[in-house]
């Protein structure tokens, strides 16, 4: 079975607040109208960049029910459904409604550190227990473990269910590992927006961007040109937004996608403690890259 639907842009969408601290859902919509008018190919909710760890469970499923009412199947959706206690993540997926909703995103178990066994079982229990197939997310910079690459494979093999990886770790010698011994239809898409490129010139198929959200038409450009191996348009557009990425993420994520987003006017730029917004100075930074991209 192919699942070439998370092949390409996917976008882990920020998940904008009002003044006081509660979710906004009317900017949530804006946001999702902007990325599906600008050519992503898939949305993922509920994930790092979306703050999920700060929304509440009723929030949470609340945000679900916004993207999918705005999307109203234009593309696929991920709702990131994980943690480091696997009865908890099952029951948390047993309150999901997965109507319109086309897979999970599912993290590393984190803090806790368990052996590769370990998290070889809590996958398998979340796939055999998953009614929508499963992204394994390795981000071992956020959790302190690293799915290695012999599980990643093992997992794909020994389950129908799982049926990507969303790759993390900055390695690009561990995706090698993964791209060159994983099943023909497993799916290895980036987890890094600045090593997306490169890459995807190693086998990858796209992304799940930060970067996305804000400047979903010139990501969405880039990962197509790089898909059809056309990698010189690629590149010209990698290094065009290269200084880009590496702002946005300098004093850490999803500040500086928040920054961005409401300098482009499109989401205002609140988080929720203990996450804080950029220095004035990034900020100003971020708006002078930003400007100079939208004149060229």
């Amino acid at each position: 079975m192919s699942f070439q639907k998370f092949s390409g842009t996917g976008v882990a969408v920020t998940t904008p607040f009002r003044q006081d601290q509660s979710v906004d859902h009317q900017a949530l919509k804006k946001h999702i109208h902007f990325l599906l008018e600008n050519g992503v190919d898939y949305l993922v909710v509920l994930g790092t960049t979306g703050e999920s760890v700060t929304l509440d469970a009723q929030e949470q499923l609340a945000v679900v029910d916004t993207v999918r009412e705005a999307n109203n199947g234009k593309v696929p959706i991920v709702v990131g459904a994980g943690g480091n206690n696997t009865a908890a993540v099952l029951e948390k997926i047993k309150k999901i409604d997965f109507h319109g909703i086309d897979a999970i995103l599912s993290v590393t178990p984190y803090y806790n550190k368990p052996s590769q066994k370990g998290i070889y079982q809590h996958f398998k229990t979340i796939a055999e227990n998953s009614p929508v197939p499963v992204i394994l997310y390795n981000v071992p910079g956020r959790t302190g473990k690293n799915i290695e690459p012999e599980t990643i494979v093992s997992l794909a093999r020994d389950f129908d269910k799982i049926v990507a990886v969303k790759e993390a770790s900055g390695s690009l010698v561990q995706a090698m590992h993964i791209i060159d011994h994983k099943p023909e239809d497993f799916l290895v898409v980036s987890g890094e927006d600045n090593i997306t490129l490169p890459l995807m010139s190693l086998g990858v198929e796209g992304v799940i961007s930060v970067v996305a959200n804000a400047f979903p038409k010139e990501w969405s450009h880039m990962v197509n040109y790089a898909l059809k191996n056309d990698f010189r348009s690629a590149r010209d557009l990698h290094y065009k937004m290269m200084t880009i990425v590496e702002k946005l993420f300098a004093e850490g994520n999803p500040a500086g996608i928040k920054c961005a987003l409401d300098i482009r006017g499109i989401i205002p730029n609140r988080l929720r403690l203990p996450l804080t917004t950029v220095s004035q100075q990034l900020e100003d930074e971020m708006k002078e890259l930003i400007e100079n991209l939208d004149q060229a």
